[in-house]
């Protein structure tokens, strides 16, 4: 199976041309952020009077905690989290800017709503290959909430990331078939 190779930041064309199942590798600039960092990001946002921080408008969030630095690689591992926990705070992020989420796992209709109305996507990428998936980042910095150590709000450059989609810009979900939730 090939894979279509993609640029980050996504751009809406290359958004708009994906199709829930396809098989893709990222390579680019994405964020990594997770549940404590969204709480805080939200509260950014209503400070900035609804706009984005960071210059991450465009831009794509990884939902994981990745552990640290080891050997020449900017994490010894680094994997996706259960992106459903994101859910409070993902249809926001959406309609503020973020192109592209990617974690694990069922998103909720209300996430599915947002990636239509965005014209934006949620990828899925393989849990349980956290070291392999270590190997795609080439480099790693903290931009926000240091405090919060693993959860820290990170931009990584990332080359030959593998992904699938999972919710396309037209609602098409991985999870779902001809409307039934997969088993």
């Amino acid at each position: 199976m090939s894979s279509k190779c993609l640029s980050l930041p996504l751009s809406r064309a290359d958004a708009c041309s994906l199709v829930a199942g396809e098989a893709c590798l990222l390579t680019g600039v994405m964020y990594v952020l997770r549940d404590a960092g969204h709480a805080l990001l939200l509260k950014e946002i209503d400070a900035h009077e609804g706009r984005l921080p960071y210059n991450l408008s465009g831009e794509a969030i990884f939902y994981a905690g990745p552990t640290p630095e080891r050997d020449d690689s900017p994490f010894g591992a680094i994997g996706p989290t259960t992106a459903s926990r994101m859910d409070f705070a993902a249809p926001r992020l959406y309609d503020c800017g973020i192109r592209a989420t990617i974690g694990k796992g069922l998103r909720s209709e209300a996430v599915c709503d947002a990636c239509v109305r965005n014209k934006a996507v949620y990828f899925v990428t393989v849990g349980g290959a956290a070291a392999y998936l270590a190997q795609c980042i080439t480099s790693a910095q903290v931009v926000a909430y240091d405090h919060l150590g693993c959860e820290a709000l990170r931009r990584i450059h990332v080359q030959n990331f593998p992904v699938f989609v999972g919710i396309d810009t037209c609602g098409r979900d991985i999870y779902s078939y001809n409307g039934k939730d997969a088993e």
